[in-house]
């Protein structure tokens, strides 16, 4: 078992243990840059060495906003060994959020990729007193570059630095994460050194991952379902790359040939989407192969025991088929991580089937985050739910259906935020995740929904959106859709069409004469919508079950303010900006 004290400690195990060439590496001018456990720890100590030359020292604070580099890893972890704190933040928050942020926790430095960020963080810092400068980590003319630092370094200081690093316990504070959140001011979650390696330590426990093997990263780090990840990759030995951005992701997939990487339900959904949009462009007998793989792969059983007839026939399907979705992902995915919001069963099932094994958790920033996890071998995933509880974690659900956790792995409370951390936890330590689940099996937790968005109807029935949004877009027309409903005669639902698709779809059926806002606002392509929103309401109670549907002008995205940035529904601001078609839904 690796014992480690401070996140910091990875880096001289994985140099004693495991030392490689590509630690971490990243796209610089069109080619792989590598560097090697050693180089990594030398940026790193060199960043330390000059942060203690400027004068910073223990609890100062830096903001790193940034997309995924290696410069990241540089600056996050030389921060940490001077017993400084981290405030990652995402690039997408707008300058409110910023401001807000660097004000509650008093950055001194502030750490930026790019010259957009750049301007956008100058713009703030006139209204905060306590950031003392920005330094960039692309070179822009008139900006302070993050190397700076690293020049300014002074080998006089070691004896300085190790003598911080002693001073560093597992309780001490290493970040402060401002989740985005569904609704409200972002609240700042506390996680120490010991938060998060007990995480490590449970995972290494579980996951098959080891220092064999490359994983490739493309959700923000500043989350710290991703974080988490790579921490656990440097810790295990494992080969980091990070996909130049979301547009390129696919061909680095092919460039990397990763072996495991994580994902939210959204970008995988997109992946099957796109797959599936392929797979209707063949004729004849290759399509109706395809067709009959997907079905086939959409009969898996959850964990895993289908007989032996049914194996045969996979086997070929994986052969036909199936092979061909592995080359788009580089030919040697050994298995996907998936997190941050509940996935759509049919998608696990289907990845699974087609030996994409799809391995789902559950967590939250509060709890470092991994609390319940599939394991990847037969007997210890059962898909469609979270999994089971790690180990070090205890889980348990209360009289209102709430899961309740406890751990090392869980947070140590909000910033500045007192009146927040006494309605946190009960009276015995229990941290209120405020998500509803339940046990499969008494063993695989299953996520129905969060505590603050089950709503009431005005009849007095309560009504859970997740699973009946999760169930609606197994539809090619639906996009994305928000359940509604609160304090109404009925549940209703806003939908966020899939424009692609019902272009391709009305040019089919002759309609292309339409223009594309034409199409959508078709009394044809509204029937069709209902038609499959009719299908999928079999499965539901006649309380939950949608009566009636908008359809949104606007996709939801990060950058327009609907989703959050794992692509969770912020429903606060969706209801007040399609109030207009809400109202319309009831007064008709």
């Amino acid at each position: 078992m690796i014992e480690l004290k401070r996140i910091f400690d990875i880096l001289p195990y994985q140099i004693e243990n495991f030392s490689r060439i590509d630690a971490i590496c990243g796209k610089e001018n069109g080619a792989w840059q590598k560097y090697s456990s050693e180089k990594v720890k030398e940026i790193v100590d060199n960043f330390s060495l000059g942060l203690l030359n400027m004068g910073f020292t223990k609890g100062d604070k830096f903001a790193i906003i940034s997309n995924n580099r290696p410069e990241w890893n540089f600056v996050d972890l030389g921060i940490l060994q001077i017993g400084g704190i981290d405030v990652p933040v995402y690039p997408t928050m707008n300058e409110s959020e910023y401001n807000y942020i660097f004000n509650d926790a008093q950055v001194k430095l502030v750490f930026v990729s790019d010259k957009e960020l750049l301007e956008k963080v100058k713009r703030v810092i006139t209204k905060t007193k306590s950031v003392q400068d920005i330094y960039t980590f692309d070179k822009i003319d008139g900006a302070k570059h993050w190397t700076n630092i690293l020049n300014n370094a002074d080998k006089s200081l070691n004896e300085k630095l190790s003598s911080i690093q002693n001073t560093i316990v597992p309780e001490d504070l290493m970040t402060i994460i401002y989740t985005s959140g569904t609704t409200g001011t972002p609240k700042g979650v506390m996680l120490t050194h010991k938060n998060i390696l007990s995480n490590i330590q449970s995972l290494i426990k579980i996951m098959p991952m080891s220092f064999e093997h490359r994983m490739i990263s493309f959700l923000p780090i500043c989350h710290i379902f991703e974080r988490t990840a790579i921490y656990f990759y440097l810790a295990i030995g494992g080969a980091i790359y990070y996909a130049e951005n979301l547009d390129k992701v696919v061909e680095n997939f092919l460039e990397v040939k990763p072996n495991y990487f994580t994902t939210v339900p959204r970008l995988l959904e997109k992946i099957y989407e796109r797959i599936m949009e392929k797979g209707r462009e063949l004729k004849g007998l290759k399509k109706s192969i395809f067709g009959w793989a997907v079905n086939l792969a959409n009969h898996y059983d959850q964990q895993g025991k289908n007989n032996w007839f049914y194996n045969l026939r996979l086997v070929v399907a994986r052969k036909l088929v199936f092979s061909k979705w592995l080359a788009a992902l580089g030919g040697e995915v050994k298995g996907i991580i998936c997190g941050a919001a509940v996935l759509q069963p049919r998608l696990s099932r289907i990845f699974t089937a087609a030996g994409i094994p799809i391995c789902e958790g559950y967590g939250l920033t509060e709890t470092s985050p991994v609390l319940t996890c599939n394991h990847f071998e037969k007997g210890n995933y059962c898909l469609g739910t979270a999994g089971l509880v790690i180990p070090g974690v205890e889980i348990k659900i209360n009289e209102d259906g709430q899961i309740l956790a406890k751990g090392e792995n869980v947070f140590s409370g909000y910033y500045n935020k007192p009146e927040l951390n006494e309605i946190a936890f009960d009276k015995d330590g229990w941290f209120f995740t405020g998500d509803i689940g339940e046990f499969v099996d008494g063993r695989f937790l299953k996520i129905t929904d969060r505590l603050n968005e089950v709503f009431k109807t005005s009849g007095g029935k309560f009504v859970a959106p997740l699973p009946i949004e999760n169930k609606m877009k197994e539809s090619w027309f639906i996009k994305n859709i928000m359940v509604i409903g609160k304090d109404k005669k009925f549940t209703a639902a806003l939908v966020v069409p899939d424009t692609v698709f019902i272009f391709n779809w009305c040019k089919k059926k002759g309609f292309d004469n339409l223009s594309l806002n034409g199409m959508l606002q078709s009394p044809i392509v509204k029937e069709r919508i209902w038609k499959d929103i009719q299908k999928y309401n079999k499965r539901f109670s006649h309380i939950e079950q949608i009566k009636k549907f908008e359809i949104t002008p606007n996709d939801w995205t990060v950058e327009t303010g609907e989703l959050t940035p794992t692509l969770k529904l912020k429903r606060k601001i969706i209801l007040e900006k399609y109030k207009d078609l809400i109202e319309k839904i009831y007064n008709e």
